[in-house]
């Protein structure tokens, strides 16, 4: 058995804290408020800023783990290089949880060391720098925080007017104290697609079947799989992933996220674990989910293939407005629908547009992707989220 410290305890740590724990680990949880998702399953919590390395440094001498896993951005990622000369396991690595957890080094990485297909992109730490970015890479454009999720700070510039507002919309929605930002060119995209990638500690690089996904405010709302791919792109997509991840370092599940285009697929974005996407697994659409493949990958144990065993989709259940004690009204109707499911999250704490649950759905594999993503939107919109 080994002791699993887990940074970040959120929907997405939640399932691979249960997955690790079928395998018979022990998991501490940690993050900045009591009662995360992730705590509600794991052994052991603890509640702290993982910004602050000092409290990041007593925990872990605290507890002594023998594998870290990060979850969020919002960590002092530089210590992971100290605790990995303690001999602890960082995942996927040290040099992997530094590099993805700041949009600079991860893209300078694809875009400059590697020759990987980008958008055309600049940083700004000041007004005037974006300015000047806006400049360079045209308009429209996209403005990220290097250090956000889930599509905090990120908004679209169209025009000169935009600029001010999409400077102070990244500040506020940083995470830590980085307050540079990156301006992209918007790249003219027919789809996104993530490559959910999974390296391993003596085994080959493997890649599940594409997730398509759509977007709004920078976060998820659906995402289906398999997403339609020309076999010459998914290969495309295929070789970038792995090159980034060979580049980065470690095992484990990574998201891997591209642009599929007129002229051939551009890297996006990278996460060194399982991703918001990837929630569309929990229908069992593979014959592991992704983080069933987090877990063993992990842990170093096998996995021999990933197959696909059904067509699937996943449709997201937001809360309105702010609030605590969430109740979820809706759900006997929703599972009167067959080939579906509900994951309620557990989040103590409701605000607008936060992710409280997710509506799954599936038919085997061949049946029209479409028609199940449509049924997931459906679903998940007869479940309303109501808070005091």
């Amino acid at each position: 058995m080994k002791k699993i410290m887990l940074l970040g305890s959120g929907e997405l740590g939640k399932e691979f804290v249960i997955a690790v724990k079928r395998l018979g680990q022990y998991v501490v949880a940690v993050d900045s408020y009591n009662d995360a998702p992730a705590q509600q399953v794991a052994d052991e919590r603890e509640i702290i800023n993982m910004l602050d390395g000092n409290e990041l440094d007593r925990v872990v001498a605290k507890h002594k783990p023998d594998i870290i896993v990060p979850e969020i951005e919002a960590i002092r990622t530089e210590r992971f290089y100290d605790y990995e000369k303690q001999g602890i396991k960082v995942v996927p690595s040290a040099r992997a949880a530094n590099f993805t957890m700041n949009r600079k080094a991860i893209r300078d990485l694809a875009a400059k060391e590697l020759g990987l297909k980008t958008a055309k992109y600049e940083y700004a730490n000041s007004l005037e720098e974006l300015i000047s970015a806006v400049k360079v890479v045209g308009m429209p454009c996209v403005v990220k925080p290097l250090m956000s999720s889930s599509g905090k700070g990120q908004s679209v510039i169209k025009t000169e007017g935009d600029i001010q507002k999409a400077w102070d919309y990244a500040q506020s929605g940083k995470r830590g104290d980085h307050t540079e930002i990156i301006a992209e060119a918007f790249v003219k995209f027919n789809s996104e697609i993530t490559l959910l990638t999974v390296t391993q500690k003596n085994g080959n690089t493997l890649f599940c079947p594409p997730i398509g996904h759509r977007q709004e405010r920078g976060d998820y709302q659906e995402s289906w799989q398999p997403a339609e791919i020309d076999p010459a792109h998914l290969k495309e997509a295929q070789t970038m992933a792995d090159k980034v991840t060979k580049a980065l370092t470690g095992e484990g599940l990574w998201g891997v996220e591209f642009f599929l285009a007129d002229d051939g697929v551009y890297f996006s974005e990278l996460s060194p674990r399982p991703h918001d996407t990837g929630m569309v697994t929990l229908a069992g659409t593979q014959n592991f989910s992704e983080f069933e493949l987090h877990a063993r990958a992990v842990l170093g144990l096998p996995i021999p293939e990933i197959t696909l065993e059904r067509v699937g989709a996943s449709a997201v259940i937001l809360a309105d407005k702010e609030g605590t004690l969430p109740s979820y009204t809706g759900i006997e109707n929703a599972m009167n629908n067959k080939l579906s499911d509900i994951r309620v999250f557990g989040k103590p704490v409701t605000r607008p547009y936060r992710r409280m649950a997710v509506a799954l759905t599936y038919d085997k594999v061949g049946s029209n992707v479409d028609a199940v993503k449509q049924r997931a939107i459906e679903i998940a919109g007869m479940v309303k989220v109501e808070s005091k």
